[in-house]
């Protein structure tokens, strides 16, 4: 990042994407890799950008990109007249400053652009100070010294350093009083929702929860399954805000739905942490809808990462596959593709847009027996 700042969220300047095929993205797919990241950008909110893309064979542990490549891309915005540059993956600290000193420009890379798109898209209280908390854990991975963005500008955000303390010292400790804070107000709203989760259980509403990868489509089906108009947007992250309404099908009650955050391969760490009470109603779920775009090429990778975070955050429920977005394939193509669904059952397949598209999962539900918690 340009020294002063903590995390820019305007770009309204000419910005040079590098997208990173490194040796250890094992996706099938690396041209959807690119596409995922150049959407991220535009998302965040660029407009004016060109695109490279970049194959590595070893990672240069002081600059990540190795000598000859690192030649290409300065010469690359040097030539271009750039302002802006956006990596499409993640950089360690000393490779963040080594890389702003060596371009002289600001540098995002997949945290730090995940991150500003979190805080931008997050709307209620909570979902604010969630994303503050990733914001401040991340920031003091950054504070380090001298010429780094936080020492600069610890006077800014009102830190004084005391007697014997370094500003370094002084900035991580502001910023560990500001986390805790936000952590007790957090645990304030779980034991709220706690309160209502044990009057729920106790009722035996059963609660059933959308989660999959972003812009799956999860909200587009909550507000159609139960008449709402919860923000359904074709843009990654639109919904941050777990947001829960009453189900009825065809006039029979058949529990609470939630909408959750969308998952993202290399979702930044510090996001799932400071999302984890969120995240953790999951856990007393009584059925995952695991929603999946099947119009993606990357369809199944996507599942792949929607399974391992459910695994990271100690999720195992039962699950119901659906494959949302049939309307976007012809019907060779879904012909084909449902022919790959066995691997995933149950499953159904279904259409926001289509009359009647949601009646496989209507019907799903209307016989679905839940388990006990």
């Amino acid at each position: 990042m340009a020294k002063g700042e903590l995390l820019s969220t305007k770009f309204s300047r000419k910005t040079l994407l590098i997208g990173v095929h490194a040796p250890y993205n094992k996706t099938d797919n690396i041209q959807a890799y690119y596409d995922e990241f150049i959407n991220l950008a535009i998302t965040y909110g660029v407009t004016d950008y060109v695109n490279v893309n970049v194959k590595l064979r070893t990672i240069d542990p002081g600059y990540f990109f190795t000598k000859g490549k690192l030649t290409e891309i300065k010469e690359i915005f040097d030539d271009g007249e750039f302002d802006d540059i956006i990596i499409s993956d993640m950089l360690s600290p000393q490779q963040e400053r080594n890389l702003n000193d060596l371009l002289d420009c600001p540098i995002l890379d997949r945290t730090r652009l995940i991150l500003a798109i979190f805080e931008k898209s997050a709307k209620t209280a909570e979902g604010k100070m969630q994303v503050e908390i990733a914001l401040f854990e991340f920031a003091k991975t950054r504070v380090t010294g001298h010429g780094v963005h936080l020492d600069q500008q610890a006077g800014a955000i009102g830190v004084r350093s005391g007697p014997g303390e370094t500003m370094k010292e002084a900035t991580i400790r502001h910023l560990n009083r500001s986390i805790l804070t936000l952590k007790r107000h957090i645990e304030q709203l779980d034991k709220a929702r706690a309160t209502q989760r044990k009057q729920r259980i106790s009722q035996g509403v059963p609660q059933i929860c959308l989660v999959g990868y972003t812009n799956a489509g999860k909200s587009s089906i909550l507000n159609a399954m139960t008449n709402s108009d919860v923000l359904a947007k074709d843009q990654l992250f639109a919904t941050l805000d777990t947001t829960t309404r009453q189900l009825v099908i065809n006039g029979k009650k058949i529990g609470l739905m939630s909408d959750t955050v969308g998952f993202i391969q290399q979702l930044p760490h510090q996001l799932i942490a400071s999302f984890q009470s969120t995240l953790a109603e999951l856990s007393y779920a009584s059925l995952l809808l695991v929603v999946i775009d099947i119009a993606d090429n990357n369809w199944k990778s996507h599942i792949d990462v929607v399974l391992q975070t459910l695994d990271t955050i100690n999720v195992e429920k039962e699950i119901l596959f659906v494959f949302n977005k049939i309307d976007k394939l012809t019907k060779k193509e879904l012909e084909l593709r449902l022919s790959q669904f066995g691997f995933f059952a149950p499953y159904v397949a279904v259409s926001c847009i289509k009359p009647n598209g949601l009646n496989p999962l209507k019907k799903y539900l209307e016989k679905w027996k839940p388990k006990a918690l």
